[in-house]
C-alpha cells in the first residue's frame, strides 16, 4: 500500500510520536520527558514551523499524543468524527506548500501554530487519505501481549502484526518455546 510521500511521512512520525509512551516505549518508561527529547524527535522527522521548546508546549504535545493514540485503534466511522473535529478545532485550511527543498504537500495550519495544533492537523491531514483510501484496518497495535506500541502496515499483502522485529522476535520465541515443551 502506498501513500502520498507526505501522508506516509506524518504516520510514520505518529507512530513514533505514539511508541513514545510508557505502555508502548521500548524502556517502558516516557521517552519524552522534556522539551529536548521531543526536540530530537522533530529533529528526526524534519518537522518544522515554530518550536517553543518549553515544558508548557511538551504537555500539550503529549496530551496530543494520548488522544491519537486512542483515535489509531478507532474503527473507520470513529476516525471520521475524530478527525473532522480535530480539522474543525484548529480552523485548518489545506493549502499546498513547498519549503525546505521538499515537493509540494499539504499543510493546513499556519508554521507558527503551536506544535500540538500542527500535529494534531497533520494527523488529522493524514488519517483523511488512510480513511479515504479505505485502509484504517493498516493502522494497528502490536499483537504482543505484553506491548502497545502502533504500526502502520504499508505491506503489500498488509500482514505485519508487531510494532518491531524485537516484539515479533519475542512471540516467535515463545511460540517456539511452547511447541518445544508440548512435544
Amino acid at each position: 500500500m502506498h501513500f502520498a510521500p507526505d501522508t506516509e511521512a506524518d504516520l510514520a512520525f505518529l507512530v513514533d510520536l505514539g511508541n513514545t509512551d510508557p505502555g508502548a516505549s521500548r524502556s517502558g518508561t516516557d521517552e519524552l520527558p522534556d522539551p529536548a527529547s521531543l526536540t530530537a524527535l522533530l529533529s528526526a522527522h524534519s518537522y518544522t514551523g515554530r518550536f517553543d521548546r518549553d515544558r508548557p508546549e511538551l504537555d500539550s504535545v503529549l496530551a496530543a499524543r494520548t488522544h491519537l493514540r486512542r483515535v489509531w485503534a478507532l474503527s473507520r466511522d470513529e476516525m471520521v468524527d475524530e478527525v473532522n473535529a480535530m480539522l474543525a478545532t484548529a480552523e485548518a485550511v489545506p493549502q499546498l506548500i513547498t519549503h525546505d527543498g521538499l515537493d509540494w504537500h499539504i499543510h493546513a495550519t499556519s508554521p507558527e501554530a503551536p506544535l500540538a495544533q500542527r500535529i494534531l492537523v497533520e494527523a488529522a491531514m493524514a488519517l483523511s487519505d488512510v480513511i479515504r483510501s479505505n485502509e484504517t484496518d493498516r493502522l494497528r497495535v502490536c499483537e504482543a501481549d505484553d506491548c502497545t506500541g502502533l504500526l502502520v502496515d504499508l505491506s503489500r499483502n498488509a500482514s505485519k502484526r508487531f510494532c518491531s522485529v524485537r516484539c515479533s522476535n519475542r512471540v516467535n520465541m515463545i511460540a517456539f518455546r511452547e511447541r518445544a515443551a508440548s512435544a
